[in-house]
């Protein structure tokens, strides 16, 4: 050590206007309550593009006390911070921002906290209560919000964790920084809240804040960035030193138990009671065998997405792991139960979350893809010839209201919104593969750029690199022809065993089977799984089901409407009751614990972070 007791280090990016102000302010101050020799100014440049390294160098030369640190790449604030601190001398290490927002008639109070206080940490503080801050009403809000959102989930107590205005123990911040993992904005949050985990003294005091420079609220850095370390550090401290194996299997058993109780109210018994009276038991059954038969396709389809990606896996896992997943869904709205198997195949065959959750998007598109060619042309010519309006009037006036689950249905508005909204998901699909397929083939960082338009934050090389591991993934699978071709067949015998259930269902209640009626049949079932892919009802009661009724009775003219509701209502059921059933088998089979899956998510942040 030399004789500087005190370093006080100033994180600069692009400050060629503010730093040579900026390091003579703080020595001038420094030197008003400091001997001599005693401290040290070092300038912590991370990667700059203007003249902020020429005038951080020639400041150096110019004063023996001052030393300059340069990055050819962004480090984050809280990189060139711990950098710069484990590269310096003193016992007492203190920072702040470079555009002396916080009054420098602090600093001496600041300093003294921790140098001769026996404070551990010392932070200044904009939001004390009685204290009042002028700040811009847009910022003021977000700054408001943030640390609620810290107190509410990392039980700080602290009012104010993002003021740049802090002190620190030489020991004791580098004992903190051992478990500390954000380089960017938040590391000012995460250092403050483990040193109250750790029970440090720290002295938060009001200070006088004048803001400067940016005060605009910033999607990447506020939201994407700080907003997912807070939900990474709740995790870390509140799920896992309670997330061991037995509580992973009684949440599990708890939530499956849950999950049986719902699908009453999905599937209200009854009202599958009085469809099915008349229908051949038998072929119900027999419907279910039939659906259950696609089940290994669609494991075997995953596969084939997984290991275009570059991942291997066992079809029975995979399989199971789609049940578990799609069980979710019937259980959670807007297909939360898709984060599921995301969460499985990571803890027990280590495949990132970012491919995890492309593999995902992949095989959307596919089924999207695949039931929009199901349905072809025929929805179109139906909605450009206004056929739809009169066969739906047809229904509503032969069968009136029907109760689904506990809700009043009226088959024709629900077969007017089904086909509206099929009709759009399926533009939409279409779409959606064209885009993919064209910039699969395009050697461009995209995402990179998009991202650095909305933000030039350190967060935005952090939140690129997540989102486009995602999007280079998903074009991985669209740019092979071959892959592409192969899980696009799959995809329609996936689907095929669907449409296949269906005609089961339709010989149950004796209804003959004929070739125009299967083709009909496959256009039915795609039109309705087009239009329950939106949520706008629980599990898609309604709108599949006046799909399928509208289809039948407009195309055929032996089914009559009350027979073809009964079977999309039996249909739907044997579907959900197979995929039930599959989903509670393989939870108690494939049982993950949560002590695996927080391991995972700290996995993958590593990764994300080390790749940024």
């Amino acid at each position: 050590m030399t004789e500087a007791a005190v370093s006080v280090v100033l994180p600069a990016y692009n400050e060629e206007a503010t730093i040579e102000h900026t390091v003579h302010t703080t020595l001038d101050t420094l030197a008003d309550f400091l001997p001599p020799g005693s401290f040290e100014v070092i300038v912590a440049e991370d990667g700059c593009d203007d003249a902020t390294p020429e005038i951080a160098d020639r400041l150096a030369a110019e004063e023996s006390c001052v030393r300059h640190f340069h990055s050819d790449e962004r480090l984050g604030r809280g990189g060139a911070l711990e950098r710069a601190f484990r590269a310096s001398d003193g016992e007492t290490l203190v920072y702040f921002d470079t555009d002396l927002a916080t009054d420098m008639s602090h600093l001496e109070q600041l300093v003294d906290s921790v140098h001769t206080g026996g404070y551990d940490v010392a932070t200044g503080s904009r939001r004390m209560p009685g204290e009042r801050q002028d700040r811009e009403p847009e910022r003021g809000v977000a700054s408001t919000g943030y640390n609620a959102l810290v107190t509410l989930f990392l039980r700080s107590d602290l009012y104010d964790h993002q003021c740049g205005f802090k002190a620190f123990d030489r020991d004791v911040l580098f004992e903190l920084l051992e478990d500390v993992e954000d380089d960017h904005w938040f590391w000012d949050t995460e250092v403050l809240v483990r040193a109250q985990r750790a029970g440090y003294d720290i002295n938060e005091f009001p200070v006088q804040w004048t803001p400067k420079g940016d005060t605009t609220v910033d999607l990447v850095r506020d939201v994407l960035g700080m907003g997912s370390q807070i939900l990474r550090v709740w995790w870390e401290f509140s799920v896992e030193p309670r997330a061991t194996r037995r509580v992973g299997l009684a949440a599990g058993t708890v939530l499956t138990l849950v999950a049986l109780a719902l699908m009453t109210v999905y599937l209200d018994p009854d009202a599958i009671l009085d469809a099915i009276t008349g229908a051949d038991y038998r072929l119900v059954v027999l419907s279910g065998g039939v659906y259950l038969l696609s089940w290994p396709l669609r494991g075997q389809r995953y596969r084939d997405i997984l290991h275009e990606l570059g991942y291997d896996g066992d079809l029975l896992f995979l399989t199971g792991a789609i049940f578990i997943s799609q069980t979710g869904n019937l259980v959670f709205p807007a297909r939360a139960g898709d984060a599921v198997r995301a969460y499985v195949v990571k803890a027990r065959r280590q495949i990132p979350y970012p491919s995890g959750f492309a593999s995902l998007a992949v095989e959307r598109v596919f089924d999207l893809l695949a039931i929009t060619v199901l349905g072809g042309g025929v929805l179109v010519g139906l909605l450009a010839t206004g056929g739809t309006d009169g066969l739906a009037a047809a229904i509503a006036a032969d069968i009136g209201t029907v109760d689904i689950g506990g809700q009043s249905i009226a088959p024709g508005a629900a077969a007017r919104t089904a086909l509206r909204v099929a009709a759009v998901v399926g533009v939409l699909a279409v779409t959606g593969v064209a885009v993919i397929v064209a910039s699969a083939r395009r050697d461009t960082d995209l995402v990179h750029r998009l991202v650095s338009r909305i933000s030039d934050d350190s967060y935005a090389e952090y939140v690129s690199t997540a989102i486009g591991r995602f999007v280079g993934d998903v074009q991985a699978v669209a740019g092979d022809r071959g892959a592409f071709s192969r899980i696009g067949l799959s995809s329609l015998l996936v689907w095929g065993g669907d449409v296949a259930t269906a005609i089961a269902v339709l010989a149950a209640f004796d209804v003959a089977i004929t070739p125009y009626l299967v083709a009909v049949s496959f256009f039915a079932v795609s039109v309705g799984n087009l239009a329950k892919i939106v949520p706008l009802s629980p599990g898609g009661i309604g709108l599949y089901e006046g799909a399928f009724t509208l289809i039948v009775v407009g195309l055929t003219a032996t089914i009559t409407a009350p027979v073809a509701i009964a079977v999309a209502v039996v249909d739907h059921a044997v579907k959900n009751v197979v995929t039930m059933i599959g989903g509670v088998v393989s939870t108690l089979v494939f049982n993950v614990s949560l002590v695996e899956a927080v391991e995972g998510a700290a996995d993958v942040e590593e990764s994300v972070s080390t790749e940024s």
